[in-house]
């Protein structure tokens, strides 16, 4: 088995079949360790709004790569910043897993019938207001993207094993109300994956290097 394939069948071994995680004792925040997670929760909002992204595993032969986006420059929030596709849950949408699809759709265009959900992240608090649930899914080649102008600029994709090399995360210090935190940064072709969307993929690491073998 490649050091591609070893990957692909660590996560899927990890989450396929996992539910969503919405109990207040599973939150993660900006992928930080529990234990931070609880002294600087007060600093979050105290009834976030429901939320879904979608994170799209895309499954090549070699190997599976990360579908990103970065966010519309006009946008009232995260203008500009790189994130999964998503939004906020309608009234209309059946589950989380639907909504990630729906905005998925709406975002970027991508075909629901070219994605198969297979897993969740634990929810994740996002400052601005939203508990976010990432929605694992494998998306199947061949697919077409076309970015909606009024929300998304631009789609770009990253090999997963880049991201689960510790050498090309760029460590930083944050204040988060009156602590130092620790993150990361993952520079990638002239972007620059910080934030929410950086917890939640250090989050994917974390759990799938705890994981046994």
């Amino acid at each position: 088995m490649s050091v591609h394939e070893e990957l692909r069948a660590r996560i899927l071994r990890r989450f396929e079949g996992s539910e969503p995680q919405h109990e207040l004792a599973d939150w993660r925040m900006l992928g930080l360790e529990a234990e931070r997670m609880k002294r600087i929760a007060a600093h979050f909002p105290a009834n976030p709004v429901p939320a879904a992204v979608l994170v799209p595993l895309v499954d090549r032969p070699e190997g599976l790569g990360i579908l990103l986006t970065q966010r519309a420059s006009q946008l009232s929030k995260h203008a500009a910043q790189i994130s999964f596709p998503g939004g906020r849950l309608e009234e209309s949408d059946p589950d989380v897993a639907s909504a990630a699809l729906r905005e998925a759709q709406e975002e970027i265009g991508l075909d629901p019938a070219r994605v198969r959900v297979f897993g969740y992240l634990p929810d994740h608090l996002v400052i601005s207001g939203y508990r976010v649930t990432p929605v694992l899914a494998l998306v199947s080649p061949p697919f077409s993207v076309e970015p909606n102008p009024s929300e998304v600029e631009s789609v770009f994709e990253v090999p997963a094993g880049f991201i689960f090399d510790p050498r090309n995360r760029k460590a930083r210090l944050r204040r988060v109300g009156d602590e130092d935190v620790l993150l990361y940064d993952i520079p990638w072709q002239g972007h620059n994956i910080w934030g929410a969307t950086a917890g939640m993929l250090m989050t994917l690491v974390r759990m799938v290097e705890e994981a046994k073998p």
